[in-house]
């Protein structure tokens, strides 16, 4: 067994100061709730009901502290690269040869989202794995998206930019000759472009979507539908799922991709209307059976809600949308497949697409598909447990697949 490699920064530990909570608290003493009639089964959106009850606990209860301690349990680093503020959570691999992996996460993820796997991915002889996979773990917080704090300078982020920035932090911050990255969300479409532009620097890739790296571009790219229509002759099960797809994501994407600063200026003053914007998202996107907080613990919800708040950063996590089809992405090269570096997948039956039931079913639709011709799969798992946040709803599979894509993959 290795000892713990030498890493050129000095941790800098995470501190939201006493006048931001202070602030925090007295925001929501004067929260004006909206009158919400009949609303007690979500159907026209997060109840005032649940959210008043987690605005209480936000204000008396819940304890940052604590939560900022079990955070600073691990490394933190500051970095400026290429003139970007960069903050990122670091846990030392534990083998005979860790390689760096670099994960990113999504919206309305924190890099808080990815805490589950770290420590197996880091040291999997502690939790009855092998060793030989271990990885020294980065965790960087998308920019604008939580700390440092808020993000200047930088008015046209999207995905394709940070990749850039992200192999920047890789090879010449940190030193790296090679590393290995991976994503859900947004952070999966950061890590397919590290695999499209940088395939000969990566071990490879693995991520939790598929999405082409042209998603965003196009007139409509908000219509998740992307035009097509119900029609009278689709099976009962398959409208039904259409429409529920739509209601998950219609708002969501419409409103960040054409609005998004309009309704910033609304949660950046709100703490109440902030976390109920992140709360609908997490009760929609998990697989919870109708009880949220079998996923997220009040405590998880608003560690994450803390996170976006304190660092005024709701308005430049969403904009990541709006300048994905403002400044499109391009291609590096005309090869193919698009995504050269190795790609491993892992998908969950509750994003499954209309007409599609069980996990190996989505497998085959996938490898079948437009979608698959991508990239340069090499591991196409998908589980009947979590929803969108995969690596917190199912860490296991998660770091069990991932391990599966690199493994073999480190020389």
């Amino acid at each position: 067994m290795t000892t713990l490699q030498s890493f050129p920064l000095e941790p800098t530990p995470i501190h939201v100061s006493d006048e931001v909570l202070d602030d925090l608290r007295a925001r929501l003493r004067l929260t004006r709730p909206p009158l919400d009639e009949g609303n007690e089964d979500w159907f026209y959106g997060v109840p005032d009901g649940y959210l008043r009850e987690l605005v209480a606990y936000w204000q008396d209860g819940y304890d940052w502290r604590k939560a900022e301690a079990a955070i600073n349990a691990y490394e933190h680093y500051q970095v400026s690269v290429a003139g970007v503020p960069v903050h990122f959570m670091r846990k030392p691999g534990r083998g005979p040869r860790p390689i760096p992996l670099i994960l990113t996460h999504g919206w309305p993820w924190t890099f808080w989202h990815w805490s589950k796997v770290v420590d197996p991915l880091a040291d999997p002889a502690a939790f009855g794995g092998d060793p030989a996979d271990a990885f020294d773990v980065i965790v960087p917080s998308l920019p604008g998206f939580g700390f440092p704090g808020p993000l200047t300078g930088f008015p046209d982020v999207n995905f394709w930019k940070i990749a850039d920035l992200w192999h920047t932090l890789m090879t010449e911050t940190l030193g790296y000759e090679k590393y290995a990255a991976g994503g859900c969300d947004i952070g999966g479409l950061v890590s397919s472009q590290l695999g499209h532009k940088y395939a000969d620097e990566l071990y490879g890739i693995h991520i939790a979507s598929g999405l082409p790296l042209d998603f965003f571009t196009g007139p409509r790219a908000w219509d998740l539908a992307q035009g097509r229509p119900l029609t009278d002759d689709q099976p009962a099960e398959v409208r039904a799922r259409i429409i529920e797809r739509d209601r998950r994501s219609a708002s969501h994407l419409a409103v960040h991709m054409l609005d998004g600063a309009t309704l910033a200026h609304g949660l950046s003053d709100s703490p109440a209307g902030l976390l109920a914007w992140l709360l609908e998202r997490w009760n929609a996107w998990s697989d919870n059976g109708g009880d949220l907080e079998s996923v997220f613990t009040k405590d998880n919800m608003l560690t994450h809600a803390t996170i976006y708040w304190a660092n005024n950063s709701i308005a430049t996590s969403i904009r990541y949308y709006a300048n994905a089809n403002r400044y499109p992405w391009t291609p590096a090269h005309d090869r193919t497949p698009v995504v050269q570096a190795p790609v491993g997948l892992t998908f969950v039956t509750y994003e499954n697409p209309p007409g599609i039931d069980t996990a190996d079913e989505r497998v085959r639709a996938f490898k079948s598909s437009p979608q698959a011709d991508w990239c340069n799969h090499v591991n196409v798992n998908a589980h009947d447990h979590g929803g969108h946040f995969i690596p917190w709803e199912n860490p296991d599979a998660w770091v069990s697949d991932l391990r599966r894509t690199f493994h073999g993959r480190r020389s």
